[in-house]
């Protein structure tokens, strides 16, 4: 066997949830091919590394020892695989976005716009996915910007020492709900989410699940026990909420047309706001010439600009 990446990534996602249906569903494999893939490479390591019959899935004293060194070598690996990519595209002439889903349907392509003033930006490839996949991404080299929601209590997953960021716009969060023929909301709920509504709310994979979990804590507890439906597209979760299924929290730069015609209306107080950036990630090196100069660019103009 030739011990690669990818088994390495496994192995993490194992640790780190404790559940092979969920590090199955993070690796977006099968669980009966994620077993098979631990296996080989336990058999390589010549030993068990976990504990099967724990629930959660433990490590073995084996499994501890060698965790270790799996962390180093992913990091070796990431990193030359991201500067080995990174000097492939040096001088090529196209800029790389990964963009979560919903910002790639409401504001990318105005924010590059804004950007161009005349000057028009070099070829773009843009990449869309949930915001796990698109951390991922950008980790491997594979894409040189990442866009996303940002909120102080729930970060992206990127090693501060190894990516920048600039603020480049700003949404927020309410909690919506379609609205009776009056204009009422058909679901509402009360200063402290007692009210038996049904939640629509994001899945692990989405960043604006992690964002309301973390900066909603009380209010996203009581109500996703009383959770109907999960999706890690704010796009699927809208139609729900259109649909009369549940309330769900909405950025304000996905419903604009909704809330003015009250095809939606605001189904708590201004308390469960959430306040959220839209912030432009890049790895702190490697980038090449034309990313570069797009990176400067925006630095230098964009009025929202906050490096980190």
């Amino acid at each position: 066997m030739t011990l690669d990446l990818a088994y390495l990534l496994d192995f993490k996602a194992l640790v780190e949830t404790g559940s092979f249906s969920r590090a199955a569903f993070i690796r977006n494999v099968t669980q009966p091919a994620f077993s098979r893939r631990i296996r080989v490479l336990e058999e390589w390591a010549g030993t068990e590394l976990f504990q099967r019959g724990a629930t959660p899935v433990t490590l073995t004293d084996a499994g501890r020892a060698i965790g270790p060194a799996f962390e180093h070598a992913m990091v070796c690996l990431t990193r030359g695989q991201a500067d080995a990519q990174a000097a492939a595209a040096r001088d090529a002439s196209s800029l790389h976005f990964a963009a979560t889903h919903v910002l790639s349907f409401t504001f990318f392509s105005s924010w590059l716009r804004s950007l161009e003033g005349g000057e028009p930006l070099e070829a773009v490839r843009l990449s869309s996915d949930s915001l796990s996949a698109c951390e991922a991404l950008i980790q491997e080299g594979r894409v040189q910007f990442l866009l996303c929601h940002h909120h102080a209590a729930a970060p992206v997953r990127l090693d501060p020492s190894r990516f920048l960021s600039v603020r480049v716009g700003a949404d927020t969060l309410s909690l919506v709900s379609a609205s009776t023929e009056s204009g009422a909301p058909r679901f509402a709920v009360a200063d402290n989410a007692t009210e038996a509504v049904p939640y629509l709310g994001y899945s692990e994979q989405s960043g604006l699940g992690r964002i309301v979990a973390a900066a909603q804590p009380s209010a996203y507890a009581e109500l996703a026990r009383r959770s109907v439906f999960q999706s890690h597209l704010a796009a699927a979760l809208r139609s729900m909420v259109l649909a009369g299924r549940g309330v769900a929290w909405l950025p304000s730069s996905l419903i604009a047309d909704d809330l003015p015609q009250a095809r939606l209306v605001p189904t708590a107080p201004p308390s469960f706001d959430i306040d959220v950036g839209i912030y432009l990630f890049r790895a702190s090196h490697g980038l090449g010439k034309t990313a570069e100069r797009f990176w400067a660019r925006l630095t230098r103009t964009d009025p929202l600009q906050q490096r980190d």
